[in-house]
């Protein structure tokens, strides 16, 4: 478990900025990060991590939370925002005011609860050494015993050799030493074959017993990636001619405009676009103002001057625009409840479309909660997104909707998982570092193999397969796995208690003692061939 912490520190430690630029009188310049100090004023670059917390005193620009959220999806951030260390700055200049430094920011108390999650797990002593020390001094005592009852029996010193030896050979706990070793070795390559990585044998012993399973969101129930989900394009707005523009001149004016944005919605449009091979225009006057959109001057091949063309939010598209058609305001009320982002296209004032963008489930969630309440596990979500973007996912992949549980911090992970394990055994399966001290809490715990690196060093199993029937199929692994290492310790007990009376009346010389220890052995091995 400290190895681990270690692991999963050194991974958060990463999200720290080394050095700061900071303004002093009116004069920039970069001091170390230990020495920044409540109430300084540094500047965040684009592309660049928040080093502090603090709040912003100019500047408007998205950042990236996901290391609180779990949530990809930009957070947009202008004067008196609160931004939190670790973040990143995705465009825009911020000059922000320092408000927590240190230990004190939000980026080291998910470390310290991922440190103290971790600490507290004890490794489980296998069953095997528990039995091992006192079954070995046991039979050396049992075996001088024998000599010396054979001996004051009046049989020769031969004999009494022989039967104590038999009572060794007969005794030797290789059966008993190969029970568990031999299943994990097993087991542990039927999972790789499967994309499935096994951190230790306490994984696979905690995976029996599981009574209720929580999900992160983003990046497990769904892809993690935003994705252009639905276009709704309008080739004329007022029925006029003059305002007629074919659909594949609409998307060659959203790809050309996008492609110049980072924008994450932007590069989400972009990309889809691009795929379906739509053409690109040339661009003019491209401008972005932040919090609002994109604008410029495209020039249609089959047009005799170029058009103002805006892509935005509905908010800041509604003020350049006459009045949306109802299509496209249902489009946008759609997308809304779906928990969504919204673009709007328009072009010389009108509005010609709407791009609902937004993360996607995955192809097999729905399916991997079926199996597990088949099973009698209960199914929770536990997501940093919003309710209402929670609540449909939820609903779509089958989980109850008094089992789901949006906005949730760091903290709010760690008590959720403590509170279940109060009723139950809990397995936690997430991919984000908001998700590493449950992650770290939970009795099983399963990280996907795209997720953090933070994640993954909290987990104890791995997914390498992005499927959650991989998960399903690691809790079938590890089950079977634990029957047999039950089944293979049952026989080699059972052997050595049968075999060790007959040994010790000397009714079985060395030799064949010796045969039956290694066939004893040898059905170990054979059994535990059975889980794959």
């Amino acid at each position: 478990a400290k190895r681990k912490a270690g692991s999963a520190l050194a991974e958060l430690f990463k999200l720290s900025a080394s050095d700061v630029e900071v303004q002093v009188n009116g004069i920039t310049k970069t001091i170390p990060i230990s020495e920044l100090e409540i109430g300084d004023i540094f500047v965040v670059k684009p592309g660049d991590r928040i080093a502090t917390d603090g709040i912003v005193i100019s500047g408007f620009s998205t950042i990236n939370n996901s290391f609180i959220t779990g949530e990809f999806t930009p957070v947009e951030i202008s004067e008196n925002s609160l931004v939190f260390a670790g973040s990143i700055n995705n465009n825009g200049n911020l000059v922000v005011k320092a408000t927590r430094v240190g230990s004190d920011t939000e980026l080291a108390r998910i470390t310290k609860m991922v440190l103290a999650a971790q600490s507290e797990k004890a490794p489980a002593q296998q069953l095997a050494d528990r039995i091992s020390r006192v079954f070995v001094p046991s039979v050396l005592l049992l075996a001088i015993a024998t000599y010396i009852a054979w001996f004051l029996s009046d049989a020769s010193i031969s004999k009494s050799v022989a039967t104590a030896v038999s009572v060794l050979v007969i005794a030797c706990p290789c059966a008993l030493g190969l029970a568990t070793p031999i299943a994990l070795m097993v087991a542990s390559g039927k999972a790789a074959r499967k994309g499935i990585i096994i951190r230790s044998p306490r994984s696979i012993e905690k995976a029996v017993g599981i009574t209720d399973a929580v999900f992160d969101k983003t990046g497990t129930i769904t892809t993690g990636k935003m994705e252009l989900l639905e276009m709704i394009l309008i080739d004329n707005p007022l029925g006029k001619p003059s305002t007629e523009i074919s659909a594949g001149n609409l998307m060659s004016y959203a790809l050309s405009i996008e492609n110049m944005d980072s924008h994450p919605i932007a590069i989400a449009i972009s990309d889809s676009l691009s795929k379906q091979g739509v053409n690109k225009l040339p661009v003019t006057e491209f401008e972005h103002t932040p919090g609002v959109g994109v604008a410029a001057r495209i020039k249609s091949p089959d047009a005799s001057s170029s058009k103002a063309v805006l892509i935005g939010s509905p908010l800041s598209i509604s003020r350049s625009t006459t009045e949306f058609s109802p299509k496209l305001t249902a489009a946008i009320e759609n997308a809304y409840s779906r928990a969504n982002s919204v673009a709007v296209l328009a072009i010389d004032g009108l509005a010609y479309g709407v791009f609902e963008v937004g993360d996607q489930m995955k192809a097999d969630s729905k399916l991997a909660i079926q199996k597990l309440e088949e099973t009698g596990v209960k199914t929770w979500l536990l997501t940093g997104d919003s309710e209402n973007a929670a609540i449909s996912m939820g609903s779509k992949v089958g989980i109850q909707i008094d089992h789901i549980y949006a906005s949730a911090t760091p903290e709010d992970k760690l008590n959720f998982i403590t509170s279940l394990q109060s009723n139950g055994k809990v397995l936690m399966i997430g991919d984000g570092i908001n998700d590493a001290a449950a992650i770290a809490q939970s009795d099983l715990s399963i990280a996907m193999g795209s997720g953090t690196d933070t994640a993954i060093a909290a987990a104890d199993i791995t997914l390498i397969r992005p499927s959650l029937i991989a998960a399903i199929d690691a809790i079938a692994i590890s089950q079977k796995t634990v029957r047999i290492i039950k089944s293979n310790l049952g026989w080699a007990f059972f052997y050595n208690v049968a075999a060790i009376p007959i040994a010790a009346t000397g009714n079985l010389s060395p030799m064949y003692a010796a045969a039956a220890m290694s066939l004893s052995s040898l059905f170990v091995v054979l059994n535990s061939l059975r889980i794959k």
